[in-house]
């Protein structure tokens, strides 16, 4: 039954019972089976054998089959057919020779690009350790040169100290002649420095 006669025979139950309707619609895919198409593919080769396996006459000879000596055998391998083979199977051979090797190339290529990214980045690692060092060497010893500009800081506090307390006290107390020569302390602004410096 196909699916016209399932669909009109389905349509008149459900006009005469009013029951239950299966609908049965078949639709051909679009899609071919690639086994199917290997199978059309296919193509009759030529027997490996020259001669016709011998006939079974009886029932007896079908179900006991005695092993022929090879002395009375007359079945022989064509040698056209087996040159072929060994070629076919020759050319599959040097492929997958030709596929391992390949391969094996493509590895070394990538261990070679490899190894020379890794002599790459330890070069840079090394180079960072070596800097690493060295800048924390430098910061060790920013410690001590605080502690001495500090204290050289300390004495020039000092020392501008008593030079004031002394030209104040040369304005105060100190003769008429050095009176004259002693100016007290001012300071001057960045400019004037640096104009001077320049002069």
């Amino acid at each position: 039954m196909g699916a016209s006669d399932s669909t009109l025979l389905g349509a008149q139950e459900n006009r005469v019972g009013g029951g239950d309707v299966i609908t049965t619609i078949s639709q051909r895919s679009e899609k071919v089976d690639p086994i199917l198409d290997n199978l059309k593919s296919l193509t009759v080769s030529r027997p490996i054998l020259k001669s016709a396996p011998p006939r079974e006459s009886s029932l007896t000879d079908i179900l006991v089959r005695k092993a022929l000596s090879s002395s009375s055998s007359k079945d022989t391998v064509d040698p056209q057919i087996l040159v072929e083979l060994f070629s076919i199977y020759r050319e599959w051979q040097d492929t997958k020779a030709q596929d391992i090797t390949t391969r094996q190339e493509d590895i070394e290529n990538k261990i070679e690009v490899a190894d020379a990214l890794a002599t790459k980045l330890l070069q840079r690692f090394n180079h960072s350790v070596s800097a690493m060092r060295t800048t924390s060497h430098h910061l060790s010893q920013v410690h001590g040169l605080q502690v001495e500009l500090g204290e050289l800081k300390g004495r020039l506090t000092e020392v501008i100290n008593n030079c004031y307390s002394l030209c104040k006290r040369i304005n105060s107390e100190g003769p008429e002649s050095l009176r004259s020569t002693v100016t007290p302390f001012v300071l001057a602004p960045p400019e004037s420095v640096s104009s001077k410096q320049e002069a």
